[in-house]
């Protein structure tokens, strides 16, 4: 790593039952004092397709593929909000796209009979692949969808892929059955950033555009935010920290986890238009462990989504998968300790949400045994 994780000590420490807490630094006079925070939809890279009529039928027809892929994109001033979205980059190696996004939710949209219309939104994380369909809301179910995402792979030339994650718990029979019969994984996970974000631009570009859109027309499918609860014991280390690393180091140490094909997770932060100068300190938790390897492991494959300092509980929150949430530690309520947790939670929103996960051998360590680089983003306004 270009900065050890274990770095401006204080002399602090707090016992806890489980977990040693041991802050790193007053995050509030290391505040970064400026940031460019760009708009997800300046990054977008999305087709505009010819207009689109709505179909009352449960079947799938797309455009040609051809015509998908030479339609030059237009303005948002000029999209049709009844068109629909059939696009696969003709750049991209097909067999290279493995892993979708998906979201089958109503939309704040009434069709010809008064009712929701629904919609489905597919994607992958580098938006290669773009498609969305309108559904009326009678034909909701699983087979829709299985034919749906068997279309997709059929009109496209596209292989279906190992996994499809999706952040709707309310969805996840549907979406499960369907991708069982179809022989593809299902992952529930809120790290569907390029999806969240996509639906965000929809509802600003698109569906208050369409002559059907309801204002102030709440979320059928709302995100969970469930209470937390007790860490499983595998998951438990033995030290943690507060911890900043300077932009530059965190994209060296998501560089040197693809060479090692190492624990971890990543993000396109330039499909997501953020921008953060070299030396901005990004907020993160590290966490010790005799058993680092093991615990990387296991975290690995639980869909790591966010982590919250809750100075109100005094604990930190893991969020993971659609709906879990974990109290990850506990520490000893103080107005040092509270103004720490204010200062983190302050920096990661000054980050616009990004922070970061990294699990090692020892809190001094120079090197990571997993790394997570996390978004915390608000739910989608639809």
């Amino acid at each position: 790593m270009a900065a050890s994780l274990g770095f401006k000590f204080r002399s602090l420490l707090f016992e806890i039952p489980t977990l040693q807490f041991r802050p790193v630094f007053l995050l509030s006079s290391s505040l970064p004092t400026s940031l460019s925070i760009r708009s997800f939809s300046h990054s977008l890279r999305l087709h505009r397709p010819p207009y689109s009529s709505l179909s009352e039928s449960s079947s799938i027809s797309t455009p040609p593929l051809e015509d998908s892929i030479s339609s030059p994109p237009l303005e948002d001033e000029d999209l049709d909000p009844m068109a629909e979205v059939c696009f696969l980059d003709p750049e991209v190696d097909p067999e290279s796209i493995q892993e979708w996004e998906l979201d089958l939710c109503s939309r704040p949209i009434l069709d010809e009979r008064g009712k929701k219309l629904w919609e489905l939104v597919v994607c992958d994380a580098t938006l290669s692949l773009q498609f969305t369909r309108y559904f009326p809301n009678n034909v909701i179910n699983s087979i829709t969808l299985r034919d749906a995402i068997a279309s997709i792979s059929n009109s496209l030339g596209l292989p279906l892929p190992d996994k499809i994650r999706f952040f709707r718990s309310q969805m996840q029979t549907i979406i499960t059955r369907s991708c069982n019969e179809l022989g593809i994984k299902p992952v529930p996970s809120k790290r569907c950033i390029s999806l969240m974000l996509w639906l965000e631009e929809r509802y600003e570009t698109v569906y208050t555009r369409h002559p059907g859109f309801q204002k102030g027309s709440k979320p059928l499918l709302a995100l969970d935010n469930p209470f937390p609860t007790v860490l499983p014991e595998n998951l438990f280390g033995d030290q943690w920290a507060f911890v900043q690393l300077p932009f530059s180091a965190v994209k060296d140490e998501l560089s040197n986890l693809r060479k090692r094909n190492a624990f971890g997770g990543s993000l396109d932060l330039d499909l997501l238009g953020i921008e953060i100068g070299e030396r901005t300190l990004v907020p993160g938790v590290a966490v010790a462990s005799a058993r680092a390897k093991p615990l990387a492991a296991w975290m690995n494959g639980l869909e790591v989504c966010s982590m919250e300092a809750d100075a109100g509980r005094a604990c930190l929150i893991l969020s993971v998968g659609v709906s879990t949430r974990y109290v990850y530690a506990t520490y000893k309520r103080s107005p040092a300790t509270t103004q720490e947790a204010e200062a983190w939670e302050a920096a990661k929103k000054a980050c616009g949400g990004l922070h970061f996960l990294a699990i090692q051998d020892d809190l001094d360590s120079d090197s990571c045994v997993g790394f997570w680089l996390l978004l915390d983003l608000p739910p989608p306004p639809v």
